[in-house]
């Protein structure tokens, strides 16, 4: 018997547990985001006669509420009341009365107790932006996209950082190297708007780019002068014929970089460029999204003037390196040297490079700073969202910093109700979910993680592998269910769900199971014994996510990477894997054509060794997912009434991947004809099950065909 055959027998005779269902999705909660004095409507589904009882449960509230039996049909049972929002949060759990047992159903399913992050809950008037849902988004490290504009280049020994002089790269296609935070390859926002039609090719919804702000480095995260685009980005018209000679370090002797970074010429018409460039993408119904870096500068930055790049500049103001007097004094901590390459002042994780901030000690410079992120909020920018480096580490307490993202979340809402506030996060974000902070986090804990483990066993930078969790289907599953119980629902379907980024190793690498960096591996082995089977599983299952699918830029051309800066590799236009491209343009087409694929209830079907399958439902449609991590084919017999599917009901192949390709029922997408696609067209729903087969390192996506608003199949 196979192991979803075991898992579907399990169900039945252990009392079919996954029949109780409810979650936060409009079909069980309504509406699914209560604003303060809506009378909202809360639902589970159990299996037919299975309950005496259900009783609303909730810590808002000392008395149970008994729902009522509003439905039933051949397969379940379903249960409502009616609740009325006041101001506070509202958590609760559904007490499932049976037999003399109680169970309590919350965010993880079935628990003994009541209580604790597996409750359900909202807080009234919390809302994401609605185009911020399921959007497919696409992140850009400028630097490696394209260069679109050679004549704002950096230059070779234009200054010197981090132990030598700025580097241009001439090769596009080379390894990123030792020395890569001052080498450069040329990309640029020209490269960004060039291709943006290319973009819309992949249904991207939003595009999000690392910082962009005037900086030394080519990660630009150890920001210069945040009200400007670094002209080396956009526009030089100011320019001078100087380069460094190779034993000057003082940048006092870089007046080429001087010039460039600091000229009004280059500055305003950087940001007119920047300008343009966000009317283009909102021309195209698409959205951008800024870096926003304020936990810490850079020591080049003007506030500090470690470099005394701004020394004898017009209306400069001396910074706090260079003068005990700066108004830019209380921005920092500084103190005694300790030891002899010691800065002298606070620097993140002792990065001389990037000193800190002293929010406590400065309301100044929290003024600033929010004068800083509604800048680029308003026009003629009016940028979608702010991404936000480090947001825990700001500040030096925790009270503090959850006051500062309070004002600021307030202050970008008012200029824009829409502006999505996303954070960079490890750990348990819901301090800072709860409506009044942040939107939402790049989800690591509920997504990357899990997923990068069951498919490869690898860390997410291919610094170790675990073995016990490779294949694991069991246990991704609760991984994914424990991690997103700390997130709100509107918080989970704005989540920044991403396989690679510019922090870690790139998805297609960990499919090699190896551990290594560039330093220790070199930078060749990232590319060898990659699998690409196993990223096609890995790309479906992000498509197919709650959450933003974020595509990190590459990882649909193929290309690899071990974590930064080698997962830092340019885009390699011309070099291509266009199959690659061609699933990730599929996929996010059926994304966009099946709205159950974004919004939909998520119900495990089944996990097993090397084996995972969950659907995707709203009440009128269905999509089920599964995923073959074997070298073997796999025989896959589902019970799909957990997705409510009603017997009878023919499921469609729309998608279908293996160790070498993929088809789709779309055949301009895998570019084979309807007799070669190799597919079962349909399945039909007999007993509440399904039946198919896998091939090894396989996975599909099978939909129920809704007339009312999927598109017809081209197979017929």
């Amino acid at each position: 018997m196979s192991e979803t055959a075991r898992t579907a027998e399990k169900f039945h005779t252990e009392g079919t547990p996954s029949y109780i269902f409810s979650d936060e999705t409009e079909l069980f909660r309504s509406p699914s985001e209560p604003s303060r004095g809506d009378l909202v409507t809360l639902r589970i589904r159990t299996a037919k006669n299975y309950a005496d009882c259900v009783e609303l449960a909730s810590s808002s509230n000392p008395f149970r509420i008994k729902l009522d039996l509003v439905k039933t049909d051949e397969h379940f049972d379903f249960y409502e009341t009616k609740i009325l929002c006041g101001e506070n949060k509202i958590s609760y759990m559904f007490a499932v009365h049976s037999r003399g047992k109680v169970v309590y159903y919350g965010r993880n399913g079935e628990n003994e107790s009541f209580g604790g992050v597996a409750q359900f809950c909202f807080t009234p008037g919390f809302h994401v932006p609605e185009w911020a849902k399921g959007a497919v988004q696409y992140q850009i490290f400028p630097d490696r996209f394209l260069n679109g504009e050679p004549g704002n280049d950096v230059c070779d020994n234009e200054y010197y950082y981090v132990s030598g002089h700025s580097v241009k790269e001439k090769n596009w296609y080379e390894y990123p190297g030792k020395n890569d935070i001052r080498t450069f390859y040329g990309g640029d926002l020209q490269g960004v708007a060039e291709k943006l039609g290319y973009l819309q090719s992949l249904g991207v919804r939003a595009i999000y780019l690392n910082p962009i702000f005037v900086s030394p480095s080519s990660h630009k995260y150890d920001v210069q002068d945040h009200m400007h685009i670094d002209p080396h980005l956009a526009v030089i018209e100011e320019d001078t014929d100087h380069a460094m000679q190779d034993w000057e370090k003082h940048n006092g002797f870089a007046p080429k970089y001087i010039k460039r970074t600091t000229s009004p010429v280059n500055l305003s018409k950087s940001d007119d460029y920047f300008a343009f460039l966000c009317e283009e993408i909102h021309k195209r119904g698409m959205r951008i999204i800024l870096d926003g870096v304020f936990n810490h500068c850079g020591s080049f930055n003007k506030w500090m003037d470690r470099e005394g790049i701004y020394i004898g500049k017009k209306d400069a103001v001396p910074g706090a390196f260079q003068s005990e007097n700066s108004p830019y004094r209380e921005y920092f901590t500084f103190r005694e040297k300790e030891k002899e390459d010691d800065p002298g002042y606070e620097a993140w994780w002792g990065v001389k490079t990037l000193p800190k901030l002293n929010y406590e000690g400065s309301s100044k410079l929290c003024e600033e700073i929010f004068s800083i992120a509604e800048k680029w909020a308003k026009p003629p920018y009016s940028i979608d969202g702010w991404r936000l480096d480090v947001a825990a580490d700001l500040g030096h307490s925790e009270e503090f910093n959850h006051r500062f993202w309070k004002e600021f979340r307030k202050r970008l809402k008012i200029i824009n109700p829409d502006l999505l506030i996303l954070a960079e996060h490890y750990g348990d974000p819901s301090a800072w979910l709860g409506g009044d902070q942040w939107d939402s986090v790049m989800n690591y804990d509920a997504f990357m993680d899990p997923l990068s483990y069951f498919l490869t066993g690898m860390e997410k930078h291919s610094d170790k592998r675990n073995e016990d969790l490779f294949n694991d289907g069991v246990t991704f599953f609760g991984s994914m269910r424990k991690n997103a119980a700390c997130f709100q629902h509107p918080s989970l379907l704005c989540a920044m769900n991403e396989l690679s980024n510019h922090d870690h190793s790139r998805f297609l690498t960990r499919t090699n199971m190896n551990v290594g960096r560039m330093e220790t591996k070199g930078s060749k082995a990232a590319d060898e014994n990659i699998n690409k089977g196993i990223f096609r599983e890995a790309v479906v299952v992000q498509m197919t996510w709650p959450g933003a699918p974020t595509i990190y830029y590459g990882d649909e051309a193929g290309v690899t990477g071990w974590t930064d800066p080698d997962s830092r590799r340019t885009f390699p236009w011309g070099r291509e894997d266009n199959g690659l491209t061609d699933l990730y343009r599929a996929l996010s087409s059926l994304r966009s054509s099946h709205p159950v694929l974004k919004t939909g209830s998520l119900v495990e079907l089944s996990a097993g060794y090397g084996s995972i399958s969950y659907a995707r439902f709203d009440g009128s449609s269905c999509a089920v997912i599964s995923c073959n991590n074997t070298d073997r084919k796999m025989r896959f017999d589902l019970d799909v009434r957990a997705a409510q599917v009603a017997d009878g009901s023919e499921m469609y192949f729309e998608i279908l991947t293996g160790a070498d390709g993929f088809r789709s029922s779309d055949c301009s997408f895998c570019g084979t004809e309807c007799s070669e696609c190799g597919l079962d067209l349909s399945v039909t729903v007999r007993d509440g099950m399904i039946h198919f087969t896998l091939p090894p390192y396989g996975a599909c996506v099978i939909a129920s065909k809704n007339i009312d608003y999927l598109t017809e199949k081209k197979h017929g």
